[in-house]
């Protein structure tokens, strides 16, 4: 039995694949490397080049390797690239993530973890945000991740897949062994670009709003 990463050659989803191989578990990762890096690859894990919205290769990944779960990471990312691309967004966030979805629960994948964000939320009422805040997102890339989440409540619910949808605020930091880390060129997530700027490495660090 093994566990497809997809998007496992990217930031996080290369932390996953080393915390799973580091727990003794047996890793495939899926990644067209649009984004992700093959150096971010664990040299245990097996890596399949292409893209997770291939379903004749999803299909023939998961009966080779014999995959019991899934965790989903591939996917667009950039809030605004979401808002000048929104149909770009929902092909490749949602319209893929169904043929997955189909591929998993057509091959008997048992678990799916799906990385969601916290975007779902929108602007929240009240913070700290718990889990039951409404979820109403407003831009192109929550809303392609929160139906992403509807599908997979449906599928629980109609077939015997269980899935957890995990919201991050900005992720941060790297594997303590050095072993990957946030590499993409050009920053987006809030913590690197402050880092960056108090490095010198930025001119300066654009906070929005007035109100916080």
């Amino acid at each position: 039995m093994s566990i497809l990463v997809t998007g496992g050659a990217g930031y996080i989803g290369s932390h996953m694949a080393l915390e799973l191989l580091d727990a003794g578990e047996k890793v495939v990762v899926l990644d067209n490397l649009s984004t992700g890096f093959r150096w971010a690859v664990p040299d245990k894990a097996t890596l399949v080049v292409g893209d997770f919205g291939d379903t004749d290769l999803v299909t023939e990944t998961l009966a080779r390797y014999d995959i019991e779960e899934i965790i989903h990471f591939a996917a667009k990312i950039v809030v605004p690239e979401s808002v000048s691309d929104p149909l770009g967004y929902y092909l490749n966030n949602t319209a893929k993530a169904r043929g997955l979805l189909e591929c998993a629960v057509d091959s008997g994948v048992k678990h799916f973890i799906f990385s969601s964000t916290a975007a779902v939320y929108g602007d929240p009422e009240q913070n700290p945000v718990t889990e039951d805040e409404r979820l109403k997102p407003i831009s192109p890339y929550g809303r392609s991740k929160l139906m992403v989440e509807w599908m997979l409540e449906d599928t629980a619910k109609a077939t015997p897949l269980s899935y957890v949808a995990l919201r991050y605020f900005n992720v941060a930091g790297a594997d303590p062994q050095g072993r990957s880390g946030q590499s993409t060129p050009n920053a987006t997530h809030l913590i690197k670009v402050a880092v960056q700027t108090a490095l010198g490495m930025r001119k300066g660090m654009d906070v929005y709003g007035v109100d916080y």
